[in-house]
């Protein structure tokens, strides 16, 4: 069985990758995003994190939190958010036919993954790379075809900011390479 090392790093700033389990389309759905955001809310009140960026699709989410400064344990801010998200709304995603055995004895909701990817930033170039690959992955998986249309995004406060151009990355003529 894998024993899975986190690097554990106060104040660290982390990229995520989290998945739907079998990669379920359930992410974008209402119920869901209301979920996540009470969970999300309920989180951070106990376990703080700032949130740089969010995007979720229909099958899984991309995040880059930064931790406070005595603080350096992602694992425990995702346990609670997926707990919390599964006890609010594990009933109207169970899918009995996708509950395995191990799933089962492990109390695990049809909704997410197992565990979840991390990726330290390491510098500013890194964190602007993860930035760009977060707001760019709607249109790389063909959701939409502007960084813009896409609604589950903090692309959007982030252009209120000032940060972005409302139109970024509409003229370019082939594939950006972002992130991983």
């Amino acid at each position: 069985m894998p024993n899975y090392k986190r690097t554990r790093i106060p104040g660290c700033t982390v990229f995520f990758t989290v998945n739907a389990y079998q990669r379920q389309t359930i992410f974008t759905e209402p119920l869901f995003r209301s979920a996540l955001r009470k969970a999300i809310q309920e989180t951070r009140l106990e376990y703080p994190f700032d949130i740089d960026a969010w995007v979720l699709l229909p099958n899984h989410l991309h995040c880059i939190w930064t931790l406070p400064e005595n603080d350096s344990n992602t694992s425990i801010r995702w346990s609670m958010i997926k707990r919390l998200v599964s006890q609010q709304i594990g009933d109207k995603f169970h899918y009995q036919h996708q509950q395995t055995e191990s799933r089962h004895k492990r109390k695990e909701s049809t909704i997410w993954q197992r565990r979840f990817w991390e990726h330290h930033i390491i510098d500013n170039r890194d964190f602007i790379t993860h930035l760009n690959y977060c707001y760019w992955n709607p249109v790389k998986h063909g959701q939409v075809k502007s960084v813009h249309s896409w609604p589950y995004s903090t692309f959007h406060r982030d252009v209120k900011r000032g940060l972005y151009p409302v139109n970024w990355c509409e003229n370019e003529e082939s594939e950006l390479s972002f992130g991983e």
